[in-house]
């Protein structure tokens, strides 16, 4: 029988759009407040995108993700139940056969990092467009008349892009990337989303599938819609507080820009942050990724599974 199930990666694409819109205003605060200066708090965040670049400020860089974020994770989807299949045939001699929860880890784990790599220039495209009306760091950008002190130090000077994008899009984006930094340059912070997302897919997968089980009635052959939304949350949730750490390190490394970068590699950014901020930096947007990763994550879930359960019954 073969184990490439197509539909997986469908239902993968119809929950992804879904997740997208529903939690992209908030996943552009999160990175202000991971990659940026200035802010308070997330509610000092919110209003203070709101009163400069209005609700528009939110949904900046949503055509990108939506296009290429709705792909990655029908890919993702895809890949994870695809390989249980692969998995229980291997061990099992039937892809049919359930997988225990250490055939389910390692079918998380090798999604995580099969996701890097068509991830990696998705999220980076995307934080450089999140990042073009942000007040910031002068070192941060590669503009022209940055100046040092007399102790060598790069100036903090407060700038905005603001009427005058680096990018003028996704496409010049990466055509701009791709002609300074080359192919390896849409790849910067593969390492440290390594590091978010092989762990991240373990507590993103595993807790669902447990949630689903424990919140399913004896008997019923399908989950309720209700249980698969309360479930994708929980499980949304969990997986995007705990990556917060890696997913700050990852932000930062995606902000930098070429020609004033301040950032080295994961180790120097994490040692670097952590004198000037604190232990506190690593945190910085946990809150966000908790709330944004509930809605988020049920509407992926839900999104999914009726559409399976859709096109299975076609």
């Amino acid at each position: 029988m073969n184990c490439f199930h197509l539909d997986d990666f469908l239902a993968g694409w119809i929950g992804g759009a879904s997740s997208v819109i529903v939690g992209h205003p908030l996943d552009t605060v999160k990175t202000r407040l991971q990659a940026g200066k200035g802010y308070k708090n997330t509610l000092h965040c919110v209003l203070q995108i709101y009163r400069k670049e209005t609700i528009a400020g939110f949904f900046k860089g949503l055509s990108f993700p939506l296009a290429s974020i709705t792909v990655y994770n029908s890919v993702v989807f895809g890949f994870f139940n695809n390989t249980q299949r692969v998995i229980s045939k291997f061990r099992h001699g039937d892809e049919r056969q359930s997988c225990g929860m250490l055939d389910m880890t390692l079918a998380s784990m090798l999604t995580g990092l099969m996701s890097v790599g068509l991830g990696a220039p998705v999220d980076l495209v995307k934080i450089r467009l999140q990042m073009q009306t942000l007040p910031c760091l002068a070192e941060n950008l590669s503009l022209a008349g940055t100046t040092g002190n007399v102790n060598g130090n790069i100036a903090v000077r407060s700038v905005t892009l603001q009427g005058q994008p680096t990018y003028r899009g996704p496409i010049h984006c990466i055509s701009s990337i791709l002609r300074t930094e080359g192919i390896r340059g849409l790849y910067r912070g593969a390492a440290a989303m390594v590091l978010r997302d092989v762990p991240g897919y373990t507590l993103y997968f595993i807790p669902y599938a447990l949630f689903r089980r424990w919140l399913s009635p004896e008997g019923r052959s399908s989950p309720h819609p209700c249980t698969v939304w309360v479930s994708g949350g929980l499980a949304g949730s969990i997986s995007w507080v705990t990556a917060t750490p890696a997913d700050v390190v990852k932000s930062r490394l995606q902000a930098d820009a070429l020609h004033a970068r301040k950032y080295r590699g994961i180790v120097h950014c994490v040692v670097q942050s952590y004198k000037t901020e604190g232990i506190h930096v690593f945190f910085r947007g946990a809150s966000v990724n908790a709330i944004r990763g509930f809605p988020m994550s049920a509407t992926m879930f839900l999104g999914y599974e009726l559409s399976l359960q859709f096109f299975r019954g076609l």
